[in-house]
């Protein structure tokens, strides 16, 4: 576990060396440094609203704006944080608005984990949309169809397996990562010819994540 955690931290808190040259990771580099030196400032309030407005601006410099149009009569379902539309015959796009953050740095740590765990449905950064003044960030992954119903006693053991304990309903916390785990229900958690498919992942850095 240690191991894991320490290549995690170079990940999340460093640079390297999943994805260093990533748009995915350019963000995510650009964010962390944004908020430590937001944070430098003694007592300051740093809100959610003062990081978007500088992502933007990273982001049209960088030109990270997803500039295709997202056609309707692809659109397959959404979620409180995100609309989901076919790509092609073996991907699908996902807006996300990062509602489930209190960061958009949070949202895409939450990416590059779920990309270190589960590389068979990894997340592919595109860019960034404005919509109704609205601002997403749209990625891309593969389209899993599941044939067979999702056994939450299947997902629960193999996240005890490796070392997330449940702490009610269908969220989980590891404490030796210093992750937190959440939202695993049968919608992000599919099932194809017996093997577990995680599609929308929840993570939250614990604090015991920073812990060397």
């Amino acid at each position: 576990m240690k191991k894991i955690k320490n290549e995690l931290q170079n990940i999340i808190l460093r640079d390297g060396p999943i994805g260093s040259s990533s748009k995915l990771k350019q963000v995510q580099h650009f964010l962390r440094e944004n908020a430590n030196s937001s944070q430098g400032i003694e007592k300051q309030e740093y809100f959610k609203s003062e990081e978007e407005k500088c992502l933007i601006d990273f982001a049209t410099k960088h030109s990270l704006f997803y500039l295709n149009e997202i056609d309707e009569d692809m659109f397959i379902s959404e979620g409180a944080e995100q609309r989901v539309y076919k790509f092609d015959d073996f991907n699908v796009i996902k807006l996300n608005s990062s509602i489930f953050y209190e960061y958009w740095l949070d949202y895409f740590n939450n990416l590059l984990i779920h990309n270190f765990f589960f590389s068979s449905t990894n997340y592919d950064f595109l860019g960034f949309k404005i919509i109704d003044k609205q601002v997403y960030a749209v990625v891309k992954q593969q389209f899993i169809t599941a044939n067979e119903t999702t056994n939450l006693q299947s997902v629960r053991s193999f996240l005890e397996y490796n070392s997330f304990h449940n702490t009610r309903n269908n969220d989980y916390i590891s404490k030796d990562l210093g992750l937190i785990f959440e939202d695993l229900h049968d919608e992000n958690v599919l099932t194809k010819n017996g093997i577990l498919y995680f599609i929308d992942t929840v993570f939250y850095i614990h604090k015991s994540f920073f812990e060397f």
